[in-house]
C-alpha cells in the first residue's frame, strides 16, 4: 500500500479477539490459538510502526480474564513470561519502547518481574511505544487514577481546584496521546471496558477476521477505511487528512 498520501493515526489500539475461535476452526487447542496470537502481534506491530504509527496499545489480558479456567489462565501467564523473557529482545532491536497498563495484583510475581525487565530494557527506545494492557480494565484505571489524586490532594501535592482533564490524564496508567483508531477483530462490536477515557473521540473499526489472521494487508484495509472517516471532535467537522 502506498501510504504517502494517507493520514496515519498517531495512536492505534487493538482488541486482539478471536484466538480461541481461530484455534477451534483449525482443530487446535486454545493454547495454540493464544500462541498464534502472540506470534501475530510481533510481525504486525513491526509493520504498524513502520507505517508511521507512534503508539500501539494492545489488549492482552483483562481484569475479567482471571475468571477463565485456571488451566487457561496459568497457560497465559507462562506464555507472557516466556515471551517477555525470551522473545521481546525483538522490540529492543527495533527501537520500540515497551510500557504496560494495568494492575499489579493478582499477577504472579514472575510475570510482574518479567514485565519490569522489558520496560527497563527498552526505556531508551524512541521508534514507537507499544503499550501492553495486561490485567487491565478501563473502570479500574479510572478508579485507580482517582485514588492517586485523592492521595495527592490529602498530602497537599495537588490543589483540588486545579484538577482538570489534562491533569487527570497524568494519573492514568500511562500518559499517552488519545487513541485515534480502535480496531477489534473476530466480529464482536463492543469495546469491553478497554481504555474508556482514551477512546472518547476514537474512530472504531470492526472486522470478522480472527486476530491470528489479522496481518499487514488487513491493517492496510483498516487504514484505508480510517481515511474515509470525517472526524468530529464535538464541534466543526474535520477532514480525515486534516484533523
Amino acid at each position: 500500500m502506498d501510504d504517502s498520501n494517507l493520514k496515519i493515526p498517531t495512536h492505534v489500539a487493538i482488541i486482539m479477539d478471536g484466538n480461541r475461535r481461530w484455534a477451534k476452526e483449525h482443530n487446535l487447542s486454545s493454547s495454540d490459538g493464544h500462541r498464534a496470537g502472540m506470534d501475530c502481534i510481533k510481525s504486525l506491530s513491526e509493520s504498524i510502526f513502520q507505517k508511521g504509527v507512534q503508539i500501539l496499545s494492545i489488549f492482552a489480558f483483562s481484569t475479567e480474564n482471571f475468571k477463565r479456567s485456571k488451566k487457561e489462565v496459568d497457560y497465559l501467564m507462562r506464555l507472557f513470561i516466556h515471551a517477555f523473557e525470551n522473545e521481546f529482545s525483538f522490540y529492543k532491536d527495533k527501537n520500540i519502547r515497551i510500557v504496560f497498563s494495568g494492575r499489579k495484583e493478582p499477577l504472579p510475581s514472575k510475570v510482574w518481574k518479567s514485565m519490569q525487565k522489558v520496560v527497563e530494557d527498552t526505556k531508551e527506545n524512541t521508534g514507537g511505544i507499544l503499550n501492553i494492557c495486561l490485567n487491565y480494565g478501563g473502570h479500574a484505571e479510572i478508579i485507580d487514577a482517582c485514588k492517586k489524586i485523592c492521595e495527592d490532594v490529602f498530602q497537599n501535592k495537588v490543589e483540588f481546584e486545579k484538577l482538570d482533564e489534562t491533569m487527570f490524564e497524568h494519573y492514568l496508567y500511562q500518559d499517552l496521546a488519545p487513541i485515534d483508531f480502535l480496531i477489534r477483530t473476530s466480529g464482536e462490536e463492543r469495546i469491553s471496558n478497554f481504555m474508556l477515557w482514551q477512546m472518547s473521540y476514537a474512530e472504531f473499526y470492526f472486522t470478522d477476521t480472527f486476530f491470528p489472521d489479522f496481518d499487514e494487508q488487513q491493517f492496510d484495509d483498516a487504514i484505508l477505511e480510517y481515511n474515509k472517516r470525517i472526524r468530529k471532535f464535538g464541534g466543526e467537522n474535520h477532514d480525515s487528512k486534516n484533523p
